[in-house]
Formats: C-alpha cells, structure tokens, sequence
C-alpha cells in the first residue's frame, strides 16, 4: 500500500498529489458543512472555462524556450482594448464578443512580437523580464485609459476625462457563450458554449504544435543548441511562441469577461499571470515542458479548490479572510515550488 503510494505520487508529482487529497478533503468537508455540491460544480465548471484560456496561454511561451509567461498582462491589456472597441462600434450579442475577439489578435500579435524581440534580447532571465514587462504594461495602460479618445457613455467616467474601472457588460455579451446551448445534468448547469470554446480553443493550440512550425518551436525550446546545428531559426520561433502566448492572452481574458460580466481596468489585470501560470503547473506543467492536458486539469483543480475552499472557510470561520489567505498561499506556494526545480541559469 506504502508503494503504491509513493508510485502515484511520484507519477503525479508531490504539488498535485497534495492538490487533489486538499480538494478531496474540501469536498468531504462540504458535505459535512451542508454546502449545495451542485451549487459548487456548477461553479467549478465555470471558473474552468472562464480561465482556461488564460491558462493555455502558457504553453506556447512554455514550449518556445521563454518559460512561464508571467508577462501575460500584455495580451491581456491587447484583449480589453478589442473590447471596449467592441463597445464603441456599438455591437451587441455574439457580433460583439467575436468582433473583439478579431479585433484584439492583430494589435496582440504586434504586441507579442515586440515583446518577444525583447525577451530574446535577455535569454537566461526571460521569467524575471517578463514580469517587469507585464508589470509596467499594466501600470502604463492606468495613463493609456485615461487619455484613449473613447467616446461610448458605457465607457467613459460621465464627468470628467479617462474610461470607467469597471465597464459592465450586462447589455454587451455578458454570459454569451455560458448559456449557449447549457443544459443541467440534476442541479448541475453545463456552460456548453464556454467549454466548448475552450476545448476549441485548445484543439486549434494542439494542431498548430504538431504543425512544421510548432514541432521546430518545441526543438528550440527543447535544446536550442541542437536547433541552431541543424539549421532553425531560434529567434524566430522563439517570437511565434511568444505572438501565440500573447494573442491567447488576449482571447483569454474576452473570454474571462464575458463569463464575469465586466470589463476591469487599471490595476485589475495586473497578477492574473500569476493564477494562469499555478494553475498550468498545478496540471503537472514544468518551467521546460507543458502539455494541453496540463491545462485541462490544472485549471479544474486550481478553480475548483479555490471555489470549494470559500464557502468552506466561510462556515468554520466566519470573521477575517481566511479563504483569501488560502488563496494565496497555494497559488503562489506551487509557483515557488516549480522554480525550485529549475536549475540556475535556466
């Protein structure tokens, strides 16, 4: 029994071994607690599509040789200016969400292209730049939304100059995708188009990695050496795993808003690189090497332990914030985690 355990431990490795018994132990405490477990699903299925893009966002920056792409905040800056142009074109329903979605690719691959001059100009500390770039994107976009020549009363402060924090999408495309085609299963509500989205979105990821050009990305990410030898472009692939990661970035968080609602500027953007980034090493991701799978159960396991933890902490504690700090801790506890498996210089 001892060495089963050690075996599917060792398999799963030690971080995601005790993810799952820490949701395990989650869920028994909820039944326990009287806490609605379709209620907790239902939830769970949503955070799940909500974020999973944001999350698959990794892989290609993963693959490529630039690591985890903490400087995500770039696409996702790329997204929100798609949609609020979305907002000022005046466009309405599944029109508006895909005319975000079309708009914000092109000015995410310009983005994502420079970005990744950049970061093959500091090989060897690509996670650390990142994050400062993320980082500095986000808080020079506070000075870009109080000066872009938005003119929609949906978007700007009514008195004053500069756009609102939060621009609803209540009238826009708030909540499209979850309810196309959603149905229950008991209690439990299906966003079909949501997950449907995603696992396309996931799909068209794994045939461009299995194409010419994502099979020489991943050789370039794996040894760059061998790369160079038998005549790749390095650089190049290294910009095309960084374009995708930033134009996935700003499909993610389109996606991401649709699902809550809102549209969040200013500093709301700033460390959603850092729930994308648990979540993908959660699924069994390294700082070398990620998978689609790792996205799909990642983001299961990171949302549903942070859906299932609230409401848990709410009852057994109900002063303080006490779920909040859970939060942090795991999140950032599996980031430091996987760094320490990378060795120095990496």
């Amino acid at each position: 029994m001892v060495e089963t355990m050690r075996d599917v431990t060792k398999k799963l490795g030690f971080a995601r071994t005790t993810i799952i018994a820490f949701l395990i132990i989650l869920c028994v405490m909820a039944v326990f607690l009287k806490i609605p477990i379709y209620m907790l699903l239902s939830d769970t299925l949503v955070r799940t599509g909500m974020n999973g893009i944001l999350v698959l966002a990794m892989v290609p920056g993963i693959l490529c040789g630039i690591g985890l792409n903490f400087g995500i905040p770039l696409g996702i800056v790329c997204g929100l200016l798609g949609g609020l142009i979305s907002i000022e074109m005046n466009l309405r329903g599944f029109s508006a969400f895909f005319i975000a979605v079309i708009i914000s690719i092109p000015i995410a691959a310009v983005v994502g292209y420079f970005y990744g001059v950049l970061l093959n100009k500091v090989k060897g500390s690509e996670m650390m730049v990142s994050t400062y770039v993320g980082f500095s994107a986000i808080s020079l976009m506070c000075i870009g939304w109080l000066i872009l020549p938005f003119s929609s009363s949906e978007i700007k402060w009514p008195i004053g100059d500069g756009l609102r924090t939060t621009i609803s999408l209540s009238s826009r495309f708030d909540k499209i995708l979850n309810n196309f085609l959603s149905f229950h299963i008991g209690k439990v509500n299906i966003p079909t188009g949501l997950l449907i989205f995603f696992i396309i979105s996931c799909l068209l990821v794994y045939l461009f990695l299995n194409s010419k050009a994502g099979i020489t990305m991943k050789a370039v990410g794996d040894n760059p050496k061998f790369a160079i030898a038998s005549g790749i472009d390095v650089d190049k692939s290294r910009i095309i795993g960084t374009m995708l990661s930033t134009i996935l970035g700003a499909v993610g968080i389109i996606t991401y808003a649709q699902s809550y609602g809102f549209f969040q500027l200013y500093q709301a953007p700033m460390m959603m690189g850092f729930a994308a980034v648990a979540a993908i090493l959660i699924g069994g991701a390294s700082a070398q090497n990620a998978k689609i799978s790792h996205v799909i159960l990642g983001t299961f396991l990171f949302q549903g332990l942070l859906t299932i933890a609230l409401p848990v902490a709410n009852k057994i504690i109900t002063q303080g914030n006490l779920s909040e700090v859970a939060r942090v801790v795991v999140q950032y506890g599996i980031i430091l985690y996987a760094l320490t498996k990378v060795e120095g210089g990496k």
